[in-house]
């Protein structure tokens, strides 16, 4: 019987201590799972990080990493979810040949796709639009009539639909 691969986004609560990260991705480099997309942040807690971690796996290895995961000293809470189960987005930015050749598309395009432009130089510009991985590489397969320079896309930022916050969950540790 095949399983089913699905995008889960993992989040991860931690102590910010140095070597956290590495443990981390090793539980998921044991189980042969590839991190798609690996964000690190401060998280709503002083002093507790935010890892958003996505990954495509079957449903039952997922709920065995999160369970090694909080087996590591140093992490508070892992919880893993499906893509209706949160709300995410990402950054990208692309850096484009500025020419006299540009012109009123590109910006038309930069408007449709509710992008904006960051900077303009006398060599490039660059243009940063927020959205989902789908419609960032949309714009990007958009701007390379232009010349795409360089291209940077952050990973996953996320928070979750659930009622249950954080602090919940650190409550219930403290007792």
């Amino acid at each position: 019987m095949l399983k089913k691969m699905k995008e889960y986004t993992i989040t991860v609560f931690s102590e910010n201590n140095i070597g956290l990260l590495n443990e981390v991705t090793i539980v998921f480099s044991r189980r042969k799972i590839n991190i798609e997309s690996l964000t690190v942040s401060e998280s709503e807690v002083k002093g507790v990080s935010r890892y958003t971690i996505v990954v495509f796996s079957d449903e039952k290895k997922i709920e065995n990493v999160v369970r090694q995961l909080e087996k590591i000293i140093g992490v508070f809470k892992a919880l893993y979810f499906e893509a209706e189960e949160i709300v995410h987005q990402e950054v990208a930015l692309f850096k484009i040949a500025n020419s006299p050749k540009l012109n009123g598309n590109l910006e038309a395009l930069i408007r449709r796709q509710n992008a904006k432009i960051l900077t303009v130089n006398p060599d490039f510009l660059v243009i940063e639009r927020v959205g989902y991985k789908a419609e960032n590489q949309e714009l990007f397969n958009e701007l390379e009539q232009y010349g795409v320079l360089q291209f940077a896309r952050s990973g996953r930022v996320a928070v979750s639909c659930q009622k249950k916050e954080f602090t919940s969950y650190l409550k219930e540790l403290s007792h």
